[in-house]
């Protein structure tokens, strides 16, 4: 490409807010609109409530938008902030930015919690939060300058439309000696023409001499984005160190920063590699416990598993440091270098791939009969350059593929294609028709819920059929775990607040295989805490892997070894050293049930966030087919006559589905109600008014949204 072409058109020098204790205190909002460049003061009684990160950005975005705001309106907000201890070097996970917009895929906000050096470098120029509104009439790049306190914005015309050549343009051209200074956010043109565009947060790979990614993948905010035409938006600024928050007890933060980084360095290499496969490590455990994603969550295992998992990327992933922030011990953000596609424009280039992990790998191979880690590969180098999210790709194929082996869409659906499992070549060919917005990709591109609707509006398609086995919820598709023995999970995944993305609530292991939650209330108390607990490393702007996927070597002996209290102590410590504010493990939760409860009051404000959307999919709970339950028919007659005690002698197959269908949906409606009564809401799944005066969040404008849904 040539020379990078931008021209200014808004420029504003500001007065650099000096971090103190984690905090600037200081909001940035641009509407482009009219490119108008605020900076606000952040309320006390705001930092206060809502901590920082997620909690931020769901305020701001509540004043920004109407209950009756679509994601394409002008008044839509993309949101982005870090967090107090966003940006604290050396702490494992301790550089994520998060995410909120309100979604494509569902209507309401969505939260993405991403890596990159794009959150620390923001809020080190002086911005704890960024709101973006309005649309520009032109594409646009934003530039936040820390280093020379101007925030400026250009009109860009002929940059290059894939994520992979546009950050790396962008990185250079904005500081060519230093571009380790430069962040770049950035979606694709898939990201334009699907409703799942992820957005890429950059950081720049000094040792390998390359701009990397990360992905803020979930929900369409690469999508809301591209609608706003905003082709980038840039943070720049200069040295880090453990100073630059300006901790309150700068001597408690190295203590506690040494001595979980100490922990992972000496453990990873026992325990998951993380340092050497990353999240890989997943497959073959996922495989071995029914777990992994095959043929659309149609089964949980398959003997091909093996050539996609950690053996295989363990040997393929380039050797160096590959931590997304500076200093992070478990440096999970691998890839591979040298790669060489098949397809597509890049066909025949060397190329880096940043990935696979998990999700990819399973929502991209096994999820569509696909074993072959170099097709992997090359459907996560075009995701991300084309700015779309792995796990809605894949998840949206796999519903695709069973929808056309069971011949509810035909090859004169698909533009003659066979989308059958284990098809590579089409389905790399679907992901590039989804990136261009052109033939059956453009449909595919809308998601499962909209699918669903025009396979059966413009194809007859079976709308019953569709609604089992169309694995979304809310709108937004499964991540890659099956759910079907674990109710627990299915409440993870039904009850959470933006759709079922497993980093709210992970319970598959403690509840299927340890089970350590029999009970409804022993389920409804761990779909409480863990969403509560897993929501405070949103707020804060943390990574959440460190807490529990490489734990202290006694931790099995512990009072509560799911919770890994050890970790939850040193995170308290870490708040306290940075905040200046004492606090102790209980109150890490009380942070995030005030913020958890305004998420489901937003929803409600938009229409949504009552029981009937906390719905599933019936392949989520159990056996949609025949096939299915024949699979594991062991397992199912065992549990129709010891758990359900049922004479099964004169059923057929298809009876036994409907016998196990009808248990386990009254299951899953009993644990609803369980959980909603453990988190203070309604049996309609609305927060009651106990609920928010006790949090703390009872403004004007909350109660106005609970009395419009009956709460008085």
């Amino acid at each position: 490409m040539g020379p990078v072409k931008l021209n200014e058109i808004k420029a504003v020098s500001y007065d650099r807010a000096e971090v103190i204790k984690g905090y600037t205190d200081r909001s940035l909002h641009i509407n482009l609109a009219d490119n108008d460049i605020r900076i606000d003061s952040i309320d006390a009684a705001v930092k206060d409530k809502f901590i920082g990160g997620k909690g931020y950005d769901l305020w701001f975005m509540w004043q920004a938008v109407k209950g009756t705001t679509k994601w394409n309106d002008p008044e839509n907000a993309l949101c982005i902030s870090a967090g107090p201890l966003g940006g604290t070097p050396g702490y494992p996970g301790g550089g994520k930015s998060i995410v909120t917009t309100i979604s494509p895929l569902t209507g309401a906000p969505i939260d993405s919690n991403v890596g990159g050096y794009f959150g620390p470098y923001k809020k080190f120029s002086g911005f704890d939060v960024i709101t973006l509104t309005g649309k520009a009439d032109q594409d646009v790049v934003i530039l936040i300058d820390g280093i020379e306190s101007r925030i400026k914005i250009f009109n860009a015309a002929d940059l290059p439309d894939n994520a992979y050549d546009l950050s790396d343009a962008l990185t250079r051209y904005f500081d060519e000696e230093k571009p380790v200074n430069v962040s770049v956010v950035t979606a694709g043109p898939g990201a334009e023409n699907t409703f799942f565009g992820c957005l890429n947060f950059s950081w720049y790979d000094a040792g390998r001499k390359r701009v990397r990614y990360k992905q803020a993948g979930r929900g369409g905010t690469g999508t809301v984005l591209a609608d706003k035409r905003i082709k980038a938006v840039v943070a720049r600024y200069g040295a880090v160190s453990m100073k630059s928050n300006q901790p309150a007890d700068l001597e408690a933060l190295k203590t506690v920063t040494k001595t979980h980084a100490k922990e992972i360095h000496d453990l990873d290499p026992k325990q998951n590699r993380m340092a050497l496969v990353g999240t890989t490590h997943l497959v073959p455990i996922m495989n071995d416990h029914d777990c992994l994603p095959t043929h659309n969550f149609k089964f949980g295992s398959h003997p091909g598993a093996a050539v996609i998992g950690e053996a295989v990327y363990e040997h393929i992933f380039d050797k160096g440091f590959d931590g997304c922030w500076r200093g992070c011990a478990v440096a999970c953000s691998h890839g591979v270098k040298d790669f060489s596609p098949f397809t597509g424009p890049f066909k025949g280039t060397r190329v880096f791939v940043d990935g696979p992990e998990y999700e990819t790998v399973a929502g991209c191979g096994s999820n569509l009969g696909i074993f072959d880690a170099h097709t992997i590969l090359e459907i996560n180098f075009y995701c991300d350059a084309y700015g779309m999210d792995t796990i809605s790709v894949g998840t949206s194929i796999g519903f695709v593929m069973e929808c056309f082996e069971n011949k509810l869409i035909t090859p004169d659906h698909t533009g003659g294609m066979d989308i059958s499992f284990g098809n590579r070549l089409n389905t790399l060919e679907l992901i590039h028709q989804m990136a261009r917005g052109e033939g059956f990709g453009a449909i595919v591109g809308k998601g499962i819920r909209r699918m669903k609707q025009i396979f059966a509006e413009k194809f007859n398609a079976d709308p019953a059929f569709m609604q089992d086995i169309g694995m979304e919820s809310k709108g937004l598709e499964f991540s890659e775990y099956i759910t079907k023995e674990s109710l627990a999970q299915q409440g993870g995944y039904g009850l959470a607040l933006k759709g079922p993305q497993h980093d709210e609530a992970w319970l598959i292991f403690l509840d299927m295989v340890h089970n350590f939650m029999p009970t409804f209330e022993n389920k409804a108390e761990a779909l409480h805490w863990f969403p509560m607990f897993r929501t405070w490393f949103g707020l804060c702007g943390l990574c959440k892997l460190p807490w529990n996927d490489i734990v202290p070597e006694d931790n099995k002996d512990t009072k509560e070894p799911a919770k890994v209290m050890k970790h939850i102590q040193w995170y308290a410590d870490f708040f306290s050293a940075v905040t200046g504010k004492k606090t102790m493990p209980d109150d890490l939760i009380a942070m995030s049930e005030a913020v958890y409860n305004f998420q489901r009051i937003f929803n409600l404000k938009m229409g949504y966030g009552t029981r009937e959307h906390d719905t599933l999919p019936y392949r989520a709970m159990g056996p949609v087919t025949v096939e299915e339950y024949e699979s594991r028919s062991d397992r199912y007659d065992t549990q129709l006559t010891d758990t359900y005690g049922m004479d099964i002698t004169d059923m057929d197959t298809a009876a036994k589905v409907a016998a196990l269908r009808k248990e386990r949906e009254s299951q899953y409606e009993q644990l609803k109600d369980a959980v909603y009564d453990r988190r203070g809401w309604t049996r309609n799944g609305i927060p009651t008014k106990e609920t928010v005066q006790r949090l703390g969040i009872d403004f004007p404008e909350v109660l106005e949204v609970l009395a419009e849904n009956g709460i008085q």
